[in-house]
């Protein structure tokens, strides 16, 4: 067993140090185990001469890339924490998650002309110094690190969540999160050196980082990586590269069945536009984040003849804390049993449900974080009597197999990305002429969920006549409004007018109430 992320790949390199390990599907590039190895010595290297030291985040904002991969691992070798920022956000999101992290360095995609010439050049970005990582203009790339001692508790990467209360929380994992659920997942799914793993999650999320990054180390694997999800190129990119497994999200499988649809493909045809079907390397499919509708589960499976093994996880786990068995054992519509992690059904006094019963799933094992960074209260109500409580409600059935069933929260999950309404709330009271405001998510055959806006206009601001006849702010100005300030995917896509948002007794807002004026 390794110690840190830095000794498991000086381990790998020894064992398989001519092996392809790293892919780059854009361009073509690709690094053996030792030639990675070089990079990642070289661009530590380039920390350190910025002034990271062990404990320092680096935050990292670059698209799918190798560099993005070999600046985590960079920073793994002299103790210093990645900081992946969701290059989605709005600069001034960006610029919030980067000082509250307080970072010291933003690592970020070297310019379109970089060509290895010259010394890197340091700007200042978001308030911090920025240095564009140019693979082709690095310092020497001797061994970096081996002086620095990597504990297994220390912390490895600060990765936000979006937050109940507005703000996201910095969830800490450390280097021995990292290790235990690349060992649980590469365990578990039976990987070995023959496989090669698929990332085309951003690796500003746990998914692409665990499941298909780390995992492939673990393993003694490989791992390609490209740069986005393509539903037009992902059959030629599996059988170019011999995929045998990929991490997905059940909208990319949609997409997937879509385009084929649109092609007009039969089960056993082929596309004439990607030129496979069925293709013999493709164990799986690895699908999280929220639950595969089951009409779409079964139609990839008969359409592809590759399984979908759905799993469970979030942040604070690392990533995985279930999957199915990746066999005809797997459960439609279950997220499968723990790989390595304890899991049980709690009610609300923290008390084990039997079998059957709904309560809020809670865990605790090896790959769960330790805590949310300067947010004790936040760490100290998620981990109350020694369980992390993910707010989610599932159960379990007689044979092991967990379920989930609900939110406790209000979270809104569209394709993969987490949404909290509250966010989007704040934004729209800014608004000059919002009164109040509420969001939800609304069932979206694409997407999972879709975000759907409540608003209560100023009475300065209403048309004569009840709203929403003809307010004079209209469905597009909130929409554009939310634009200026919030990630698109965050932004409302549809919005609804009203006179009054319904509240309870005690002035909680209704929102299962909201959802039906929706499908009215």
């Amino acid at each position: 067993m390794s110690d840190n992320v830095r000794q498991l790949l000086e381990q790998r390199v020894a064992a398989y140090g001519n092996k392809p390990f790293l892919f780059s599907e854009t361009d073509g590039r690709q690094w053996t185990y030792a030639e990675f190895d070089h990079s990642v010595n070289g661009t530590a290297n380039l920390l350190l001469a910025n002034g990271i030291a062990k404990g320092d985040v680096v935050s990292l904002l670059m698209p799918n890339s190798p560099e993005y991969i070999i600046a985590y691992f960079a920073c793994w070798k002299i103790g210093a924490i990645a900081g992946p920022v969701n290059s989605l956000l709005k600069s001034e999101e960006i610029e919030w998650v980067v000082n509250n992290s307080e970072s010291k360095l933003l690592l970020s995609e070297p310019p379109a002309s970089a060509g290895g010439t010259g010394d890197a050049t340091t700007t200042t970005r978001f308030g911090i110094p920025n240095v564009a990582l140019d693979l082709a203009n690095l310092p020497a790339a001797d061994a970096s690190g081996s002086d620095i001692f990597i504990d297994p508790d220390d912390d490895a990467i600060i990765i936000y969540t979006s937050g109940t209360t507005g703000k996201p929380k910095g969830c800490l994992l450390t280097h021995g999160n990292l290790l235990a659920n690349a060992q649980q997942i590469a365990e578990w799914m039976g990987f070995g050196e023959d496989d090669r793993l698929l990332t085309v999650m951003p690796l500003f999320h746990m998914n692409a980082v665990s499941v298909t990054t780390m995992t492939a180390l673990y393993a003694g694997g490989s791992t390609v990586v490209s740069p986005k999800f393509s539903a037009s190129r992902f059959w030629d990119i599996i059988e170019k590269y011999k995929i045998t497994s990929f991490g997905s999200v059940a909208t990319m499988l949609s997409m997937l069945l879509q385009k084929n649809a649109e092609f007009g493909i039969q089960n056993s045809e082929r596309n004439p536009k990607s030129k496979i079907q069925n293709p013999k390397s493709l164990r799986f499919a690895m699908c999280g984040s929220a639950p595969v509708p089951a009409e779409v589960l079964n139609r990839f499976e008969e359409t592809f003849g590759v399984l979908v093994i759905e799993g469970y996880g979030l942040s604070e786990s690392t990533c995985r804390s279930t999957f199915n068995p990746p066999n005809k054992e797997r459960r439609p519509g279950s997220c499968g049993k723990p790989i390595g992690n304890e899991m049980a059904i709690f009610n609300e006094n923290d008390e084990p449900q039997p079998d059957g019963e709904l309560g809020e799933i809670v865990l605790r094992g090896p790959n769960i974080c330790k805590g949310y960074f300067k947010n004790p209260y936040a760490t100290e109500t998620a981990f109350a009597n020694g369980w992390f409580h993910t707010g989610d409600i599932g159960y379990r059935d007689a044979d092991g197999f967990y379920y989930i069933a609900d939110r406790k929260s209000d979270m809104i999950i569209r394709g993969g990305e987490n949404i909290y309404p509250r966010e989007i709330d704040d934004v729209l009271y800014t608004h000059p002429a919002v009164a109040a405001a509420a969001c939800i998510g609304v069932p979206d055959d694409l997407y999972g969920e879709e975000v759907a806006a409540f608003i209560v206009l100023k009475a300065e601001t209403r048309s004569v006549g009840s709203v929403p006849a003809a307010p004079q702010v209209t469905e597009q100005d909130i929409i554009n409004f939310c634009k200026q300030h919030l990630a698109d995917y965050k932004c409302p896509k549809t919005v609804h007018f009203l006179d009054d948002i319904p509240k309870g007794p005690t002035g909680k807002l209704l929102k299962r109430e909201l959802a039906k004026l929706v499908t009215k």
